[in-house]
């Protein structure tokens, strides 16, 4: 092959790596591609949006000792229902997996809006988490069903973009609705949303591929029941933990999650049929452990503010839920912009990038143990900005390390994990919360008292397992063996 030839057929390539959107919108593929993508802004929206109506909501439901499990239930939803979707299209069909996954979160989102106490609300936020979670996963299917694969890279970053416009648009849809209407309205929104995207679905999705059951010479890979069982009854249970604390009864519901909690990563270990995460999974002798117990432990940590910052700022200090919502965003910002920032970054710096973006995360969660209490505005604002930051910094040089240390063969595995990991961090963590919080005050009933007792508490108890988190950082930046890049 000459070098001109060459140059052309990689000119060529090049050309059909590229989106033609005009013949996307002509075909219809370009409607498609937005309608699919209108579930992943739907969940991610509504899972960042609870945290600013979760004022208003206590103050009418009550129920303020249950706050915890609003969104550990709604990520357990999530999971299970996530694991589920991406089998389940290989014996129903696509549209018909949307239609159903739509009609659960909008039968959720509106026995969220009209829950007359806080355990119904619970109801409805499970319900939900099982469809947003279904919704997400058949987004990413139906890129790989309904889409030439040469343009999949160009469509999973516009996705990738509308978490980020979700983690923004969320926390401000819920203050705006609470301000000016009511924060049952802000479920109501979704409602019709769901509603809309089932009735939807029969005209946008009305293709061949999206009519049929995948077609597939093998079997579809086993679904993990014995796993989500056991992370199931075990974020329950830590969960219940929390509801009336008593030292000898929460002290044995705590401890039986967490063994539960352990026999779930040994029973995905012995499964690889069905494993959700690579090997080995927290082991500190290679990259991918420290990588990953990184992601927990700072999973678990950190989702303490977008939980209880808003309810404790407007019961503690009187400021208003508008601004508290500017905060949340502004972390979601923080987030966004620094990891287009970060993104180009010479490679042989991403361990450093980490430690750096590690130690951002811990100083801001370590901030708000000291700003939360004290009420000043300014202060909560760059600990928000650090605490997001540091995810922005070093999740993209984080998550590549972790895949470029796994096992042949397990990449696309130990790809998915990273955010499987943060969701059972996050229900981990808020259940975790929601014992700490009870026990500091809150069981007691929504007052200024219990307020001031659960803020000195709450985020003081986490920065052990951000402390945790920077040592994991460390080990990676120290370790003698080097990963292999990953490829691209």
């Amino acid at each position: 092959m000459t070098a001109a030839s060459g140059n052309k057929l990689a000119s060529n390539r090049l050309a059909s790596n590229r989106v033609d959107w005009r013949t996307l919108w002509a075909s219809g593929d370009l409607a498609r591609f937005c309608f699919v993508s209108l579930g992943i802004l739907l969940h991610a929206t509504n899972e960042t949006m609870v945290a600013t109506v979760m004022p208003a909501m206590v103050g009418e439901l009550a129920g303020v000792q249950l706050v915890g499990w609003s969104l550990a239930i709604y990520e357990l939803g999530a999971i299970v229902a996530g694991a589920a979707a991406g089998r389940l299209v290989s014996y129903v069909a696509l549209r018909s997996n949307m239609m159903v996954a739509a009609l659960l979160y909008a039968t959720g989102a509106l026995i969220c809006a009209t829950a007359p106490s806080m355990p119904l609300f619970l109801i409805g936020r499970l319900v939900e988490g099982l469809g947003g979670g279904a919704l997400v996963s058949l987004a990413f299917v139906s890129v790989e069903r309904l889409f030439p694969r040469n343009i999949w890279p160009q469509l999973f970053g516009i996705m990738s973009a509308i978490w980020g416009v979700a983690a923004f648009s969320g926390p401000m849809l819920g203050a705006l609705m609470t301000e000016f209407l009511s924060w049952r309205w802000a479920f109501g929104v979704f409602t019709l949303g769901g509603a809309a995207m089932a009735l939807a679905s029969f005209v946008v999705l009305d293709t061949p591929e999206a009519r049929k059951p995948q077609a597939s010479g093998g079997k579809a890979p086993p679904f993990p029941y014995p796993a989500l069982a056991c992370l199931a009854l075990s974020v329950v249970l830590i969960a219940a933990a929390g509801i009336d604390v008593a030292l000898l009864r929460s002290s044995l519901l705590l401890f039986l999650g967490l063994t539960g909690l352990a026999l779930f990563f040994r029973v995905d270990a012995l499964r690889p049929q069905s494993r959700l995460f690579p090997s080995p999974l927290f082991s500190w002798r290679s990259p991918l452990g420290s990588g990953m117990t990184m992601v927990a432990a700072f999973s678990v940590a950190t989702c303490t503010f977008t939980i209880y910052g808003p309810l404790l700022l407007t019961t503690l200090h009187g400021i208003p839920i508008l601004t508290t919502g500017y905060i949340i965003a502004a972390e979601s910002i923080a987030w966004s912009i620094l990891s287009i920032l970060i993104a180009n970054a010479p490679l042989e710096r991403e361990r450093l990038i980490i430690l750096v973006g590690a130690l951002m995360i811990a100083s801001g969660l370590a901030g708000f143990a000291y700003t939360i209490p004290a009420g000043s505005i300014p202060l909560i604002l760059l600990c928000a900005l650090l605490q997001g930051g540091g995810f922005g910094v070093c999740w993209p040089f984080l998550t590549r390390v972790i895949v470029a240390s796994a096992r042949d063969g397990e990449q696309t595995i130990a790809s998915a994990a990273v955010p499987t990991m943060q969701r059972i961090g996050y229900a981990v963590g808020a259940a975790l919360a929601g014992i700490v919080a009870n026990g500091s005050g809150f069981s007691e009933g929504l007052n200024r008292e219990a307020a001031a007792g659960v803020a000195g508490w709450l985020f003081l108890a986490f920065v052990p397992l951000g402390v945790f988190g920077c040592l994991a950082a460390l080990r990676i930046f120290s370790a003698t063996n080097r990963p292999r890049l990953a490829a691209g």
